[in-house]
């Protein structure tokens, strides 16, 4: 799984630019040591929470990072429509001996 700026944060892609640096405050705050009470190691979190920021905090930056995000989400909607429709012309293929009737049983159980 991918995580984007707006996970580090803990926000929505919507979210203002008050609610950006809220976000980004809080978060040092809960990880300001760079470790947890367990005693992990949170530095890279921290990085990343930064970088977080340094990016959604600037709307020129802010703006290309969502415009790379939108054309991240179409492609991979374009790979898993492909994939669907390979999927499914593999089932079609399959069902050309069977029966009409025992078809569209299938068909109606598919959907």
């Amino acid at each position: 799984m991918s995580y984007t700026y707006y996970d580090y944060l803990e926000i929505v892609p919507g979210a203002s630019p008050v609610r950006v640096e809220a976000a980004y405050v809080a978060l040092l705050e809960r990880f300001g040591y760079g470790t947890t009470d367990a005693g992990q190691d949170m530095t890279g979190l921290l990085r990343m929470i930064h970088t977080a920021y340094e990016a959604l905090s600037n709307p020129e930056t802010r703006r290309r990072y969502d415009a790379v995000l939108v054309q991240e989400a179409a492609m991979a909607d374009a790979e898993l429509k492909a994939s669907l429709d390979q999927q499914a012309s593999g089932t079609q293929r399959r069902l050309q001996g069977v029966p009409i009737a025992l078809r569209n049983n299938v068909a109606a159980i598919a959907a």
